[in-house]
């Protein structure tokens, strides 16, 4: 095809979207959003002018897929797709394509030579005077958003998703299918209603034909924007075939309530009680568990049938061998999936981390919540084992704001699942009233939707915790009923054959008056959970289509009702049965040897009372088990092994026997282990502790180190051990509280070492320092503070077969806790 002189203008329309080139340059526009300049630079070619048009493509894509989370479960969309190619300066290549929905248009840059990009002239047009609901950018999406007008936005950089009103019609403005071949982008106003495309790298590298993303405008009424699916249509097809293993659920979390809770074992267990209780599938474990008890409590969820997810500081995953060693760790405790934490970029090389960490925690069948992160662009579906991401100022910020709350549905959660933790009156600090935290819930749309109270303020809340142990977090469908940003938000879902509406308002007490039109014929009953005059209410009333529900809504107030086909029931729950109590034993339950010894184990599970339970296998992994199609109450099922401890272990290693059966549909996984002590080899001579194998090791931050201090995060990130100006090459470096125990056998006559807390510690820090043989305490230093000098550590270990060094807190917390153990020695026969 002959190419057409830059000169000659072009006005290419694509459905409601346009494309135009006019002397050389190329603008886009859809809808209210007048064309506004686009193009690309890179360091071989400026391919934002002096183009020249070559050909048109046309082709419709349908895109026809199923979600494991969000607004819709069954996807089914059809994109009018235009391929534009132009040749500019020295005959560089470009392709611009264009796809159109019904919900609005995108369009992406295609460079079949590849090549480092410089930046985008890409922009959008607003009318300076359309309302605008804007998020100021940072990396992890956190900040406040405003209510303005485009032209009145400061000059400054904005998040996605943007929204903005022009007359009737409204245009949310974001992007999808971004990953490590590019980075993530954001607006910035340059003055008027013009919004540039700044993105967060100065080069991007392609090393082969490179697709950017899309730029995408969805536009419509405020339904239409609500209702999108637009960002995931665009997105690459799931990289998963195997999806049984993704299961939404409700999570029980302890952190926003309790800070201290995820180091407690002991509590984390009343968790777990309580998700049991209710059967709330999941609890998650944050920041502060410790791997010396995670696995006894995996399995004691576990046998509840609650599993339990981590959360992981993201440079705790940032290499391969990080992720080769700690993923499949803790999928062999039992973990389901894992919330990982403070990426706060958007740069290339943070979305080449998440290409890695996508692929390795799918292919160890562990789900993955995304916090500190970017927004979804995609990733949802391309990636359906990620459950939800945070990137939104959620209840963790401890200022819940009825106004705010009313904006999310339009701007973040459209684009995917929003982890907002919602429900928490431990946020005293809220305008909201308690029917308002419980519909958040329903307006909220998250495939794990964190709960984040504690189980004694639910409980204190019945009609609450009633209403949140029903609903679902997937829904076959979203409608938008009313609502308009700011002021109030009133969604329709539907899980299966029942509807869930919900509401929240800014705005004074009245009556929402909710049509019912997007229900079946026939009779439903309608249950509504509101505010009274002295707390929760519940309401029951039998409803048709053609009726309208007119809920009294208190100031800042909020409703959940539930819609379930009538059938004479007063109720539209269901009942909430709790997994059987079982019992697994096995004989014996500890035991020492060597590698290569063999082990005779008998184990008995049995089912105390109710059920009955179907399918029922015990056994250790990977030896024939024994079975019965059926216990009932009273019966049990017992068989015998034999163990063989594995070649190349020391310490204490975990031998499981498990024990799985059927129970209302789900398999229900209960395990004991035999603990079995491999001693290593006794110390000989003078040893420095930091060269010799760790038994256990537990820390307040990060690992314990050798011959460095600690660093808080990966192994090997210390500095050099130094307590009040001198440097010592060996030692261990902790952060209390911390434990280290090593094998002595019995060989040692003597310990040594210098304690106190390092130098690198620029705000007070104190801890105290313990050692212990066998159990038995042999020495002590009390609290030791910053100022303290370096306080000499002896005892006497004849005889001890397990040395431990325990590091305490000292009682201002464990902030600044860098405890060190300088020049740890023993001396040995």
């Amino acid at each position: 095809m002959t190419s057409v002189p830059a000169a000659t203008p072009h006005d290419w329309e694509i459905g409601a979207a346009r494309l135009t080139l006019d002397s050389g340059r190329l603008s886009f526009g859809v809808g209210p959003l007048a064309p506004a300049p686009i193009g690309i630079r890179t360091t071989a070619a400026d391919l934002s002018s002096g183009l020249t048009f070559t050909k048109r493509t046309n082709r419709t894509v349908r895109e026809k897929y199923t979600m494991t989370t969000g607004k819709q479960l069954k996807r089914d969309t059809t994109l009018r797709e235009s391929a534009f190619d132009f040749t500019g300066a020295g005959g560089a290549k470009l392709q611009v394509v264009v796809r159109v929905s019904a919900e609005g248009a995108a369009y992406r840059y295609v460079l079949p030579d590849g090549g480092t990009v410089t930046g985008e002239a890409s922009s959008w047009s607003i009318p300076p005077d359309a309302s605008a609901w804007l998020l100021p950018y940072s990396p992890n999406y956190e900040e406040t958003r405003i209510q303005t007008t485009a032209g009145a936005a400061p000059a400054a950089d904005y998040g996605y998703p943007s929204l903005f009103r022009i007359g009737d019609t409204y245009a949310m403005l974001s992007e999808s299918d971004v990953d490590g071949r590019y980075d993530g982008s954001r607006l910035t106003h340059a003055g008027g209603g013009s919004y540039q495309i700044r993105l967060a790298d100065p080069t991007i590298t392609a090393t082969g034909p490179l697709s950017t993303p899309w730029r995408v405008a969805v536009v419509g009424d405020l339904a239409t924007i609500t209702e999108s699916t637009l960002t995931d249509d665009l997105a690459p097809p799931s990289k998963i075939n195997d999806l049984s293993w993704v299961r939404p659920g409700v999570v029980a979390w302890s952190w926003l309530s309790e800070h201290s809770s995820p180091a407690d074992p002991v509590r984390q267990k009343q968790y777990i009680d309580f998700a049991a209780r209710n059967r709330w599938p999941y609890v998650l474990i944050d920041e502060g568990w410790n791997a010396s008890w995670v696995p006894e409590v995996v399995r004691y969820a576990r046998a509840r049938g609650v599993d339990v997810l981590l959360w992981f500081h993201w440079t705790a995953l940032d290499t391969e061998q990080e992720r080769d060693t700690m993923l499949p760790l803790v999928k062999s405790w039992g973990v389901a999936g894992v919330k990982i934490d403070f990426m706060d970029s958007d740069s290339q090389a943070r979305f080449r981390w998440y290409d890695e960490i996508l692929p390795a925690t799918a292919a160890r069948q562990l789900m993955v919540n995304f916090h500190g992160a970017t927004i979804p662009r995609g990733i949802q579906r391309t990636w359906p084992h990620v459950m939800t991401l945070e990137a939104v100022r959620g209840a963790e910020q401890f200022r819940t704001r009825a106004a705010t709350n009313t904006i999310f549905p339009f701007t973040r959660n459209v684009t995917g699942g929003m982890d907002y933790t919602p429900v928490t009156w431990a946020v005293t600090d809220r305008d909201t009233t308690d029917a308002h935290e419980v519909a958040l819930a329903v307006v909220y749309e998250s495939g794990w939707q964190h709960l984040a109270d504690r189980p004694e303020t639910y409980e204190a809340h019945p009609e609450a915790l009633r209403t949140l142990s029903q609903i679902p977090t997937v829904w076959d469908e979203t409608r938008l009923l009313s609502g308009s940003p700011g002021a109030s938000t009133v969604l329709a879902r539907r899980s299966g054959d029942r509807w869930w509406v919900a509401g929240i308002s800014a705005e004074p007490a009245r009556g929402e008056p909710v049509d019912l039109g997007f229900l079946q014929p026939g009779r439903w009953l309608a249950e509504t959970l509101r505010d009274g005059d002295h707390g929760l209410i519940r309401e029951s009333r039998i409803v048709r289509r053609t009726d309208t529900l007119t809920v009294p809504l208190a100031t800042n107030g909020g409703f959940v009702t539930a819609l379930c086909p009538y059938t004479g029931s007063a109720t539209c729950d269901r009942a909430i049965e709790q997994v059987p109590a079982t019992v697994l034993t096995v004989d014996p339950a500890t035991a020492e040897a060597r590698p290569g010894d063999t082990i005779d184990v008998e184990a008995t599970f049995t089912l105390p009372a109710g059920g009955p339970i179907a399918d029922v296998r015990l056994g250790p992994p990977g030896q024939e088990p024994v079975t019965a199609a059926r216990l009932r109450g009273g019966q049990s099922l017992t068989g015998s092994w034999r163990l063989v401890v594995p070649a190349g272990t020391t310490g204490t290693i975990e031998l499981p026997i498990v024990a799985t059966y059927r129970w209302k549909g789900e398999t229900v996984h209960v395990e004991q282990v035999v603990r079995v002590f491999v001693p290593p080899p006794a110390p000989a001579g003078d040893a420095w502790v930091s060269d010799l194998p760790f038994l256990s090791e537990s820390n307040g931050y990060g690992p314990v180190e050798r011959d460095l201090s600690n660093g808080e995060q990966s192994a090997g990130d210390g500095n050099p051990i130094t307590l009040r100006g001198t440097a010592y090459p060996k030692g261990l470096g902790t952060h209390a509280p911390a434990e280290v125990t090593v094998w002595l056998g019995g060989a040692c006559t003597s310990f040594s070492a210098l304690a106190g807390i390092d130098d690198e510690v620029t705000s007070p820090g104190s801890a105290g320092f313990e050692v212990l043989g066998d159990g038995r305490p042999l020495a002590s230093t009390g609290v030791l503070r910053s100022a303290d000098p370096a306080r000499p550590v002896t005892a006497d270990v004849t005889g001890v077969r397990i040395l431990t060094l325990r590091v305490t807190d000292g009682g201002d917390n464990k902030n600044f806790d860098h405890a060190d153990w300088a020049e740890a020695r023993v001396t040995c026969a």
